[in-house]
């Protein structure tokens, strides 16, 4: 993972980790950190579990979306605002644009995400989320959320190997007995469609028109 990134890391780039906190603490914090200081290496950033866990002390919200970033040199800043409700069933559509499995961009969670604000931003009416395939027309991902199909008594998520963010919710899944399973758009309808991400967890979802 280390060798396509180092040589090209834009000035600037910061990484960043985004959950809740909930009842005095921080959901999947050990997750969360332990995917930062994996790309933290990988990108040769600094880490310091200690000073971000300060940083993170001063965190009194509660409820709260807390957004943690990390600089090159392994500054941390943090910040936490209101964490506003989420869809019931979240209504999602498919992006016409296709994602490049072979990104290794795509595996990492920082600040250059312009492809997914710009989606966000482009949301129609009536819809919550859009849905990503890459060039081989496989699903992929949201653009805020890692996207799950329970078919046959089995929760099934898109491969890392498809190009997509393999996320912390996700992760935690997977441990629970989840597997990965190439997926495509004609699937939907064998199976209950669900979106998520450690923020906002999992929840149903249905594909528009």
């Amino acid at each position: 993972m280390e060798s396509p990134f180092r040589p090209a890391v834009p000035d600037g780039l910061l990484l960043i980790e985004t959950f809740a906190r909930r009842d005095g603490g921080f959901v999947r914090l050990d997750r969360h950190l332990a995917r930062l200081e994996r790309t933290a290496r990988a990108l040769a950033f600094g880490f310091d579990r200690a000073a971000i866990k300060a940083k993170l002390a001063t965190v009194a919200d509660d409820p709260a979306r807390v957004r943690l970033t990390l600089d090159r040199e392994g500054a941390a800043t943090v910040s936490a605002g209101p964490l506003g409700p989420s869809p019931a069933t979240w209504r999602v559509a498919i992006h016409p644009e296709r994602l490049d499995p072979g990104d290794p961009w795509l595996r990492v969670k920082t600040t250059a995400r312009a492809r997914y604000d710009r989606a966000r931003a482009e949301l129609p009416e009536g819809i919550d989320e859009w849905l990503f395939l890459n060039t081989r027309g496989e699903l992929c991902e949201g653009a805020i959320t890692n996207l799950f199909l329970r078919r046959d008594g089995a929760l099934l998520t898109p491969p890392v190997a498809a190009g997509l963010l393999p996320g912390v919710l996700r992760e935690a899944l997977l441990a629970e007995g989840a597997r990965e399973a190439v997926l495509r758009p004609e699937d939907l309808a064998r199976g209950e469609l669900l979106v998520g991400n450690s923020l906002r967890g999992l929840a149903p979802a249905r594909l528009a028109g």
